[in-house]
């Protein structure tokens, strides 16, 4: 009997986010769907900040993005699409992207 492989596990990247001018962040975050289509990541939440429960976070904002793989996260962060996005981020907003694989 052969052992049939494992399937790749998800990956997440979670983003921290204190916007600091709006209408750049809205003209950013319109343009994010499109660069994660070739990496099949799909955004699962986007919300602000409703109640701290514990500790203090300087953060307003999160966004969680699914990934099929690590390798996924990576070439989308890495891509031309996205990374031409950067300095409108930056501009925007402070963000803090770390990925997660499960």
């Amino acid at each position: 009997m052969s052992a049939t492989p494992p399937a790749p596990a998800a990956a997440y990247v979670i983003g921290h986010i204190v916007i600091r001018d709006p209408d750049t962040w809205v003209a950013y975050r319109d343009q994010v769907p499109a660069t994660l289509l070739p990496w099949q990541g799909e955004i699962l939440v986007r919300g602000r900040r409703a109640v701290e429960l514990s500790g203090r976070s300087p953060f307003t904002d999160t966004v969680v993005i699914r990934f099929p793989d690590t390798a996924s996260v990576e070439g989308w962060y890495h891509s031309p699409a996205y990374q031409a996005l950067i300095p409108l981020r930056e501009q925007a907003a402070e963000v803090v992207l770390v990925g997660y694989a499960m």
